[in-house]
C-alpha cells in the first residue's frame, strides 16, 4: 500500500514510518526541511516536500496515495489557535481529496480531555467540535467523512509516548524538575496519566491501517494510567532531587504550559483496541523507561 504520511519525521511518525516500511508498505513522507527529507530518504521512504500550512502539497500527496496517515501537528501550546486552525485545515483538505474513494484516512488524536475521573474507553466520543476546541475538533471532523466514502480511523495516543530520545511531555517534566531542583506533582498525585512506548504506538498505527474498520476509534495506550506522583518520584530518583506536591492553584506557575495537562486524571483503556488488532503492548513501561536513565543523560 502506498501511504502518504504527514509528520513522517516526528517522534511518533518516524517510528511509524519504520514500522510501515518493515511491513512492506511504500511510504511517502511529508518533509518540511532538508534534514527531514534526508532522514526519510535514508530509510527508503519517498520524500514529498511541504508542511502543514502548504495545503496544495498535502492535497497532492493525498491524491496520489492509497492511504493517508496524518500525524503532523504544530503543538504550539503558546498559540493553540494557530495549531487548531492548521490541524482543521489539513484534515478537511485530506478528507475532501479522499471523499468517495473508500481509501483509509488515519488521523492522530489524543485522550486528554475526552473524559476525566473515570476509565475512558473506545466507546467515548470526543466532546470537541469546531475550530475553537482543542485540535480544532479535528477528530470529529475526520469522522464526518465516513458518511462521504472515506475509511476514517482515529488514532488516540496516550499523552505520554515514551522511549529513548523522547522530547515530549516527560522530557519537559524532567527539564522543569532540573530547573526548580524538585520533582513536582499536583495535589496528592493520585491523578493518572496513560502511557505507551513508542514502539507499541508505531505498531498500533500500522495495524490500524491494515485492520481497523471505518469509523473505528483506536487507543494507542499501553498502560491505563500511571499515578503522577509515581512519575515525579521516578524523576526525583533520576535527578537525585526532592519530590514535592504542588498546590493545584500553583501548578501553572510551577510547570508552565504543561501544568494544565499534568493535573488531569485521564485513565484510559485499550482493551478493545488490543482485541480488535490482536495487539499486546510489549515495550518497557513508563517507569522502566525513566529508571533506565535515558531521560537524564545530558
Amino acid at each position: 500500500m502506498r501511504v502518504f504520511v504527514t509528520g513522517a519525521s516526528g517522534w511518533i511518525g518516524s517510528a511509524a514510518v519504520d514500522e510501515l516500511l518493515a511491513a512492506g508498505h511504500e511510504v511517502v513522507g511529508l518533509a518540511r526541511s532538508d534534514a527531514s527529507a534526508a532522514s526519510l530518504d535514508a530509510k527508503g521512504a519517498r520524500v514529498h516536500r511541504g508542511d502543514l500550512d502548504d495545503l496544495d502539497s498535502i492535497r497532492e500527496g493525498a491524491a496520489a496515495a492509497d492511504a493517508v496517515l496524518h500525524l503532523a501537528n504544530k503543538h504550539d501550546f503558546d498559540n493553540p489557535a494557530v495549531s487548531s486552525l492548521a490541524e482543521r485545515n489539513a484534515v478537511r483538505t485530506i478528507g475532501d481529496v479522499l471523499t468517495g474513494s473508500g481509501r483509509p484516512f488515519l488521523v492522530a488524536s489524543g485522550v486528554a480531555g475526552a473524559a476525566q475521573g473515570r476509565l475512558l474507553t473506545e466507546d467515548d466520543r470526543s466532546p470537541f467540535h469546531g475550530l475553537e476546541s482543542p485540535r480544532g475538533g479535528s477528530e470529529n471532523l475526520a469522522l464526518e467523512y465516513v458518511d462521504h466514502g472515506v475509511h476514517t480511523v482515529v488514532l488516540r495516543f496516550a499523552p505520554t509516548v515514551h522511549g529513548a530520545g523522547d522530547y515530549g511531555f516527560i522530557a519537559a517534566l524532567v527539564a522543569i524538575a532540573r530547573e526548580h531542583g524538585v520533582a513536582g506533582y499536583v495535589g496528592d498525585g493520585a491523578n493518572r496519566w496513560p502511557a505507551v512506548h513508542r514502539s507499541d504506538a508505531a505498531r498500533v498505527t500500522r495495524l490500524g491501517l491494515e485492520k481497523a474498520p471505518a469509523g473505528t476509534l483506536l487507543h494507542a495506550v499501553g498502560e491505563e494510567g500511571v499515578a503522577t506522583r509515581e512519575i515525579a518520584e521516578a524523576i526525583g530518583r533520576g535527578l537525585d532531587v526532592p519530590v514535592t506536591s504542588i498546590e493545584p492553584q500553583d501548578a501553572q506557575k510551577h510547570f508552565g504550559w504543561i501544568g494544565r495537562f499534568f493535573a488531569l486524571d485521564v485513565a484510559t483503556s485499550s482493551a478493545r483496541t488490543q482485541e480488535l488488532l490482536s495487539w499486546t503492548p510489549t515495550g518497557p513501561t513508563l517507569l522502566q523507561d525513566l529508571d533506565s536513565g535515558s531521560y537524564f543523560r545530558a
